[in-house]
């Protein structure tokens, strides 16, 4: 059995949201917008498919796959994560994560099993959380505490057992009382048996950090991310000490892999350490987990778009929280469930309960929507 190719597909979609000058998804008038999937051939008549990864990723990609046998997961991601030194634009994170997880489908869809029973199952549902956007400007959107409130008891009208707030970040924010104010907003209009989260300004100082942690300690949140630069870890050793009640999750956007989490666990730098696909797959996801396991630590998954089906099925398999499935982003003015038309049903249908069902269909659990693909593609395979 043996790997053949390494290909990418670029194909265009109408979408309704843009991205500020930071970076941060907001609602924003339809334009055309472009989806890259990754597919990995083999000589078995059987092929694993991933959406992301980049057409600047395929020599390399080809140089490290073709001719292995494509079920030596563990030996190929070991030989991307040293081809990385040298690679490190072409095999980014993100790159590797889709290589590895169209590994993973492949496996999935050669054996008839979906990625969670690969794993070892352990469950076929998760409960959810919203996931707002960043805090915005627009009329109707989440330009107020007010509109925070409003948008949250919207979200526990629908199911959902907690709710997580972004806040307004560069260029709209920050603003530590703005903040504070919305935590409050949201927390009075939902009443106390609703699950509260925070991932505010990324760059908060240590003393601001420090008060905003304290006023969420007050509202009873369940836990905050990333207030600091995540690169200071010793900032986040200090807040950490000295909370009582408040979670603080991380790394989540650190570079590194699992072996950052390594030194965040150690060093005693967050209560619950974080990861998703897109640090570079599903294998090192499961040696992160593994590694919280042992240690007594939990690990929350971070959604990352359209990686969710791999974070969704790695989940099914944690024997470990987490605890809940990151949905989103949502925004009161933004339809979520019609944001992928690549696909014939959405990867996490969630019921009124708030449980997303892990799908148990072969590989990733993708329904891909071949004839959408083919009606819109920019670059064939290649």
């Amino acid at each position: 059995m043996k790997i053949t190719d390494v290909q990418t597909l670029t194909f265009r979609y109408r979408s309704t949201l843009g991205r500020d000058e930071e970076g941060h998804t907001h609602p924003a008038p339809e334009h055309d917008a472009v989806q890259v999937m990754t597919r990995i051939t083999t000589d078995e008549e059987v092929d694993g498919y991933c959406f992301g990864g980049s057409e600047e990723m395929l020599p390399a990609a080809r140089a490290a796959l073709v001719g292995r046998d494509p079920l030596d997961r563990e030996q190929i991601w070991q030989r991307l994560r040293r081809d990385q030194r040298s690679h490190r634009a072409a095999l980014s994170d993100r790159n590797i994560g889709a290589l590895d997880m169209a590994l993973w489908d492949f496996a999935g869809r050669l054996t008839g099993l979906p990625v969670c029973k690969l794993l070892g199952g352990f469950r076929d549902k998760v409960p959810a959380y919203a996931s707002t956007m960043c805090g915005d400007d627009i009329p109707g959107g989440l330009d107020s505490p007010e509109a925070y409130a409003k948008f949250a008891l919207a979200c526990q009208k629908r199911g959902y057992p907690a709710l997580k707030l972004h806040t307004w970040m560069s260029p709209i924010g920050p603003n530590l009382r703005r903040d504070i104010a919305a935590c409050r907003a949201v927390r009075e209009a939902v009443g106390p048996d609703m699950r509260l989260m925070l991932d505010p300004h990324h760059d908060y100082t240590r003393e601001e950090a420090l008060e905003l942690s304290r006023a969420l300690e007050e509202l009873d949140f369940y836990w905050m991310e990333e207030p600091m630069n995540e690169h200071n870890v010793a900032s986040y050793v200090w807040l950490t000490g000295q909370l009582e009640k408040l979670m603080i999750v991380g790394p989540e956007t650190a570079e590194g892999k699992h072996y950052t989490r390594a030194e965040w666990i150690m060093r005693g730098a967050a209560h619950a350490s974080r990861y998703d696909v897109w640090h570079a797959g599903i294998t090192p996801m499961v040696k992160a987990i593994g590694l919280c396991d042992a240690l007594g630590v939990r690990l929350e998954v971070h959604a990352a778009g359209t990686g969710n089906a791999g974070n969704l099925q790695v989940l099914g398999a944690m024997g470990i929280p987490g605890e809940y499935y990151e949905r989103g982003l949502l925004h009161p003015l933004w339809d979520y469930e019609a944001s992928t038309p690549w696909l014939t049903e959405i990867i996490d249908p969630m019921d009124d309960q708030g449980y997303i069902h892990i799908s148990q269909k072969p590989g990733l659990g993708t329904d891909i929507n071949w004839d959408f693909i083919r009606d819109n593609t920019l670059k064939p395979w290649g």
